[in-house]
């Protein structure tokens, strides 16, 4: 990918609505750290529960519980990559004098 790629719309929107950017920069920055909080209390959670009782554990629900764990972890990176890109949005507006994206 080269430096010469045109933006995605989604980036376009963000710069041309800062506010927005800032907004969502707050909202996924929250969400991402309530769902890492969580996740760590229930992998340790789930680890000492298979770990005591085996594979009785996986078929209570134990196995079910890894599957959410890992959709939480894929959640929560995807708030980070928003988070991200809302940073970059509202860093790029605030270290240039004029940007061809801003209205």
């Amino acid at each position: 990918m080269t430096d010469d790629a045109p933006y995605s719309r989604f980036y376009v929107f963000l710069a041309r609505r800062w506010w927005a950017a800032f907004i969502l920069l707050g909202v996924s920055f929250v969400l991402g750290g309530l769902v890492t909080l969580n996740l760590l209390h229930t992998l340790s959670a789930n680890v000492e529960f298979v770990s005591s009782y085996g594979l009785d554990a996986l078929r209570e629900g134990g196995f079910r519980q890894c599957v959410e764990i890992v959709v939480s972890g894929y959640f929560a990176a995807a708030c980070y990559v928003v988070f991200k890109l809302c940073e970059k949005v509202l860093v790029e507006r605030l270290s240039k004098k004029k940007q061809g994206i801003d209205s």
